[in-house]
């Protein structure tokens, strides 16, 4: 399968979901390659959701409450378009709206700066707790980067959460 091809599946199973609850907003899609350094993430289709065409209402409901919805939407995504798929046909699928997911992914970077820097200040392990299971994700990619520290989930949805320590 194409590359186009997985998106365009993206893109039209969104835009169908969308229909089935009763908006019409288009959705662009797009690659989104990650370049992080000394670590192989896969690129993601982002299928951003046209939020012109949407009441603030509905816009608020379809982000839900601390993307709540927005995580829902993003998850039956990735799960039925990856649904009887070949590993290697397999893609990750991002929803955005409104910018939710940059601003959300600049929050979780700073949240994760800074349980480093407590990290290696006190020398003591740091939980983050309230993160969805792809920020959890974001978090392990982000610091990979750093040398001194290692990071691992721990505990049982949904009460996961993610721990940062130093290296022994």
């Amino acid at each position: 399968m194409t590359e186009d091809t997985r998106m365009q599946r993206g893109q039209i199973w969104l835009e169908t979901l969308l229909q089935l609850m009763g908006v019409s907003p288009s959705v662009e899609a797009h690659l989104e390659v990650y370049q992080v350094e000394g670590a192989e993430e896969p690129d993601s289709y982002w299928l951003t959701i046209d939020a012109t065409q949407l009441t603030p209402e509905q816009i608020e409901i379809l982000i839900g409450s601390e993307g709540s919805v927005l995580d829902a939407i993003q998850y039956l995504a990735n799960a039925t378009l990856n649904l009887n798929q070949s590993p290697a046909d397999q893609a990750s699928y991002t929803v955005e709206l409104d910018g939710y997911r940059v601003r959300r992914q600049a929050e979780v970077q700073a949240i994760a700066q800074a349980a480093a820097e407590q990290v290696r200040a006190s020398g003591q392990e740091v939980e983050i707790k309230s993160l969805s299971s792809a920020e959890r994700r974001q978090v392990h990619t982000f610091l990979k980067t750093f040398p001194d520290l290692e990071t691992f989930s721990k505990g049982k949805e949904p009460h996961r959460h993610l721990v940062v320590r130093q290296l022994q």
